[in-house]
C-alpha cells in the first residue's frame, strides 16, 4: 500500500505535482499486481494490465513513482518498466506547469524509445498508444501510425486481443494526421463512437440483442484435425476430425453454444474446412451457454454423450435463469437437451482413428464436468472446469474442493494443450499454469477453510488479499491466481461458513431504502450523495462510489446530478474490469444500459 513518505517523494520526483487522494476502500486488484508485478519472474503482459488498471483508478502518478522504481531497481526489465513509467507521466501532463510540460512529454517519449530498441513488440504498441493522443505540434503523428499498423500486423503474438485500443488510437493519429476519412474507418473498425463512453482495449463486445462475445468469430485451428469456434456467442464450441471405423471422415463436436442460431454459424465457419457429418456431440456440463444450441449440431445419427449428472444439473439451469440479460442476449436458449450416452467412471470414446478419453469430474463449477482428452493430438477440452467464478455467482454451485481435485486429475493427464469453454481461459488458464495454480489455491483454500469456521468475517478474509510465495516460482500462475482468488475465497465461504459472523455481522440486514433514509438523515439532500460518489470516483473506489450514488438515487430518482453521478462512475467501472473482469463488465454494462460493438478486423 502507499505511504504519505513515497507520496511525498513521487509528488517531487514527478515535477512538484500534488499528491493523489488516498482512497477510502482497499483496491485489491491494484494491490495484488504491485506485489506480483515487483516479482522479477512475473510475465511483461501482468505489467501491462496493472498498467491499465493503474489508467482506470485514476492512480496514474501513483503508478508512474510505481513502475519508476522498479525500473531503476530492476534493469533486467528497466525498458518494459520505463515506457509504463512513461505511459503514466504522459497522462498526467496535464496537470504540469505549462513552460514544463513539453519537456515533460519529451521525456517520456525518450523512454519510449528505449522500450521500443529493447523490445520492439510490446514497445512499438505502448509508444504508438501513447504517441496517438498527442496534440499535433508534437509533430508525432506519422510514428504513431507506423508503430501501431505494426503492432497490428503482429496481432497473432499477443496473449490477449488488443485491436479495439489499436484502432482506436489510429483514428486519433488519423485525425491529428489530418487524413480524415482514414480516421474514421479506424474509428468504425474499432466500434466505439467519440464520445464519453468507457475506455476498453480488448475485442470484448456486449449489447443486450447479442449479448457477450470476448472476440470476434473465428475458427481456430488448435492442432491438425483439431479447432475451436470462438467469438460466435458467450462460449467456445470446438470439433475434432478424423476418420471413424468406417473409413469415413467424421466429426466430434465438444458443447454446443448457446443458441441453435450461434452454433449454426459456427458449423458454417467448420464446414469451410470440412463437410464432414457431426457424428458425436460431447456436452462438457449443462450450463446455459454449453448446450443451448445443441439442436443445430443434431444430424441424423448424431450420438449425445454427456456426464452422469448431466440431468440433474440442466435442471438447476433450467431453475436459476441469469438475472442479469447481456450474458447471452435476448434469443431463446434451449434447455431441453438429452443425452444418447453417460459417462460414471473413466470410459473412452474409440472409433477408426478418433481416441477419446472421457473423464468426469466434480469441477470447480458444476458436478457434472466432463473432461474430453483427444489422445492423437494431446489436446484436453476442460470445458468450464477452471472457470474463476468457481461456478456462475448467482447459483448455488461450485466446489473449491472440486476445482483442487479436477486440477490434480488434469495433471496426472500430462495433456499437451488445454482448451477451456471460453477463449480467456485457453489464453491464460494453460497447462504450464496449472501446477503453480493447484499450490497457490490449495495454500489459498486453507488459509479460507479456517477463517470460515471460526467465523471470521469474509470482508476481513478478501482484505487479507493474499499472495502464496509459491507465485514467484511459477509466473504462469500469477493472473489465473488472481482471477480466481476472490471468487474462491466468497464460494469457500458460502459452504463452510454460518450467516452469522464473529463480529456480529450478519444478525440483522437492511433494505436498500431503509440504508438510504438513514444516509440521507445524515447527507441532508441529494447534492451530498452525488459530491461523494464523485469524490470516490476520483480515488479509484469506483464500487463504493456506485453505491453511494444508487443510494442517492433510492432517496432522488429523478436527480439529474445523481444520475449524471452514476452514469460517470458505471463508465469507469466498465473501463475497470474491461480486461479483468469480464462478468463484472456485463453486470456493469447493463446497469448502465449501455452497449460496446464488436470490432470489424476487415
Amino acid at each position: 500500500m502507499r505511504t504519505i513518505a513515497s507520496l511525498v517523494a513521487c509528488a517531487v520526483g514527478c515535477g512538484s505535482l500534488p499528491p493523489p487522494a488516498t482512497p477510502y476502500t482497499q483496491q485489491r486488484d491494484i494491490d495484488s499486481l504491485e506485489v506480483a508485478v515487483a516479482w522479477p519472474s512475473s510475465p511483461p503482459m501482468l505489467a501491462i494490465i496493472a498498467m491499465g488498471q493503474f489508467i482506470a483508478a485514476h492512480r496514474e502518478l501513483e503508478g508512474a513513482a510505481y513502475f519508476g522504481r522498479l525500473a531503476r531497481e530492476q534493469p533486467r526489465r528497466a525498458a518494459l518498466l520505463g515506457a509504463l513509467e512513461a505511459v503514466m507521466q504522459v497522462r498526467v501532463a496535464g496537470d504540469v506547469p505549462l513552460l514544463r510540460r513539453v519537456h515533460w512529454v519529451e521525456a517520456a517519449i525518450e523512454k519510449l524509445d528505449v522500450a521500443v530498441a529493447a523490445e520492439p513488440r510490446s514497445g512499438r504498441l505502448l509508444r504508438g498508444l501513447v504517441l496517438a493522443q498527442l496534440p499535433p505540434r508534437f509533430g508525432k503523428a506519422r510514428a504513431a501510425i507506423a508503430d501501431l499498423e505494426a503492432t497490428l500486423a503482429q496481432r497473432d503474438s499477443f496473449p490477449l486481443e488488443l485491436d479495439r485500443g489499436i484502432y482506436a488510437a489510429l483514428a486519433a493519429a488519423y485525425r491529428t494526421a489530418g487524413d480524415a476519412p482514414r480516421a474514421a474507418t479506424a474509428l468504425a473498425r474499432a466500434g466505439v463512437a467519440q464520445g464519453d463512453g468507457p475506455s476498453v482495449l480488448g475485442d470484448i463486445s456486449v449489447d443486450a440483442e447479442n449479448g457477450f462475445r470476448f472476440s470476434e468469430p473465428r475458427l481456430v485451428t488448435v492442432a491438425d484435425g483439431v479447432y475451436t469456434a470462438e467469438g460466435f456467442d458467450f462460449a467456445n464450441l470446438s470439433f475434432i476430425v478424423g476418420r471413424d471405423a468406417s473409413g469415413r471422415d467424421s466429426v466430434v463436436a465438444i458443447d454446443a453454444g448457446t443458441t441453435p442460431q450461434t452454433a449454426k454459424r459456427a458449423v458454417a465457419a467448420l464446414r469451410a474446412v470440412t463437410r464432414a457429418p457431426i457424428k458425436y456431440v460431447i456436452l462438457t456440463h449443462a450450463h446455459w451457454d454449453h448446450v443451448g444450441g445443441l439442436s443445430a449440431l443434431r444430424e441424423p445419427g448424431t450420438i449425445v454423450i454427456a456426464q452422469a449428472g448431466f440431468a440433474d444439473e440442466l435442471a438447476r439451469s433450467r431453475d436459476y435463469p441469469p438475472p442479469f440479460h447481456d450474458f447471452f442476449g435476448a434469443a431463446a436458449i434451449p434447455l431441453d437437451a438429452t443425452a444418447d450416452r453417460l459417462i460414471d467412471h473413466a470410459d473412452e470414446l474409440v472409433d477408426g482413428d478418433i481416441a477419446l478419453a472421457l473423464i468426469p469430474v466434480h469441477g470447480g463449477e458444476t458436478d457434472d464436468a466432463l473432461l474430453v482428452h483427444d489422445r492423437r493430438s494431446g489436446v484436453l477440452f476442460v470445458g468450464d472446469a477452471f472457470m474463476p467464478y468457481i461456478g456462475a455467482p448467482f447459483v448455488a454451485e461450485g466446489s473449491p474442493r472440486g476445482y483442487l481435485d479436477m486440477m490434480a486429475t488434469v495433471q496426472q493427464l500430462a495433456p499437451r494443450v488445454l482448451v477451456h469453454g471460453h477463449p480467456p481461459l485457453t489464453r491464460l488458464f494453460t497447462i504450464d499454469a496449472v501446477p503453480g495454480l493447484a499450490r497457490a489455491l490449495a495454500d489459498l483454500y486453507a488459509r479460507t477453510l479456517a477463517s470460515a469456521r471460526a467465523a471470521r468475517p469474509i470482508a476481513d478474509a478478501l482484505h487479507d488479499a493474499y499472495m502464496p510465495a509459491s507465485l514467484r516460482d511459477t509466473p504462469a500462475a500469477i493472473m489465473p491466481y488472481l482471477l480466481v482468488r476472490d471468487n474462491f475465497v466468497q464460494r469457500t465461504y458460502r459452504q463452510f461458513a454460518g450467516y452469522w459472523s464473529a463480529d456480529g455481522g450478519g444478525m440483522d440486514h437492511f433494505t436498500r431504502a431503509e440504508w438510504a433514509h438513514t444516509l440521507d438523515a445524515l447527507a441532508g439532500g441529494p447534492a451530498p450523495f452525488a459530491h461523494l460518489a464523485l469524490d470516490l470516483d476520483s480515488r479509484g473506489d469506483q464500487p463504493m462510489a456506485l453505491h453511494v450514488a444508487e443510494l442517492g438515487l433510492e432517496r432522488y430518482p429523478a436527480n439529474a446530478e445523481l444520475v449524471a453521478a452514476r452514469a460517470r462512475v458505471l463508465r469507469d467501472l466498465q473501463t475497470r474490469t474491461s480486461g479483468f473482469d469480464p462478468f463484472r463488465f456485463i453486470i456493469y454494462s447493463e446497469l448502465a444500459g449501455t452497449s460496446l460493438p464488436s470490432v470489424r478486423l476487415n
